[in-house]
């Protein structure tokens, strides 16, 4: 029997890679930025497989480019790059990679809530740029975490560990935002559900962690920052469009909010003339909340599982569209 082929749209972890190999033909493309839509679909045109990042547009017109297409391996938890409902029309199975960064992520913001409330971006520049002259008393004053209240918009998998490092380590008082209850946040952590308006009014430190979604793009807003405490900090470590960059710029030029952390942004990259990097009390990191060698290798092994189980007909281990296996019946 022939081997499977299949189109890799970057370079992944060897974990995943070598998994792939052994089964099927495999067509790595080795460029640092991802292939343009045009050379992705002519890549594809042949493969059963795909393992695609969130770079990569997934849409009719890649899949009408690639009839004998069986399965969309995501290397990521998201899949908004990824058209489901085209792909569930066409037999083409979809999966993605949750679990695997659930806690990478949380510690990235974590660490950008407490970078951003010590100003350490801000303070970090000024020493290495000679503004560091002595020790000052009112110099790069921030905040403090202990007994304060941490807002998470989005009590997932993500929110809640981030909830819990926060609540455990220093006490901070949790409200959360989700559409239902969260039993685990209230017993564990004392949490409390509340509306946005109330968590964004009452909470020191306000973590996003909601998908993206028709109903949540731009849902921060310059109305949002405007119900903030002045003293607040925000932080964004799910993705860029939930934000409208203008609104927030604004908020942190006139003290409306206090300063923001972000590892997500709208586009990716941020092009490096945008205000929010000349803002002192933005820190803006590049994408990285994914990134230590464990949690790519288990998104990797995760990715190459889909990729395995779609190429020889299988049910996926983390299947976003498993309405396809009734369709395949039919």
């Amino acid at each position: 029997m022939s081997r499977p082929k299949v189109f890799v749209a970057r370079r992944i972890p060897d974990e995943g890679l070598n998994a792939i190999r052994a089964v099927c033909d495999v067509d790595v493309w080795p460029e640092q930025l991802p292939p343009p839509p045009a050379v992705l679909r002519r890549h594809v045109a042949d493969c059963d497989g795909l393992v695609s990042l969130l770079t990569d547009r997934v849409d009719a017109e890649l899949l009408d480019a690639a009839p004998k297409l069986k399965v969309v391996s995501n290397f990521a938890v998201g899949f908004n790059n990824v058209d489901v409902a085209a792909c569930t029309a066409r037999g083409v199975c979809v999966g993605n990679t949750p679990g695997a960064l659930t806690d990478a992520t949380a510690d990235i913001a974590v660490t950008l809530l407490l970078a951003a409330a010590r100003r350490v971006g801000e303070s970090a520049t000024d020493a290495k740029e000679g503004r560091w002259l002595t020790w000052e008393p009112l110099g790069w004053l921030g905040s403090d975490l202990a007994g304060r209240t941490l807002g998470i918009v989005g009590m997932g998998r993500i929110g809640f560990a981030a909830a819990k490092r926060l609540h455990g380590g220093w006490g901070m008082k949790v409200l959360y935002t989700a559409r239902g209850p969260k039993e685990d946040a209230d017993k564990e952590l004392g949490a409390t559900r509340v509306e946005l308006d109330e968590l964004l009014a009452q909470s020191d430190f306000v973590s996003v962690h909601a998908d993206l979604n028709p109903t949540t793009k731009g849902l921060f807003g310059a109305a949002q920052f405007a119900k903030m405490k002045r003293t607040a900090v925000f932080v964004n470590t799910s993705r860029g469009p939930l934000v409208d960059q203008a609104a927030l710029a604004a908020a942190l030029r006139d003290g409306t909010i206090f300063a923001a952390g972000l590892d997500v942004t709208d586009p990716e990259p941020l092009p490096t003339d945008h205000e929010l990097f000349r803002l002192p009390n933005c820190l803006i990191v590049p994408h990285v909340a994914s990134a230590t060698i464990d949690t790519r290798n288990a998104m990797a092994r995760l990715c190459a599982n889909n990729l395995l189980a779609g190429v020889r007909g299988a049910a996926l281990p983390n299947w976003v569209n498993p309405e396809v296996a009734d369709k395949r019946r039919a």
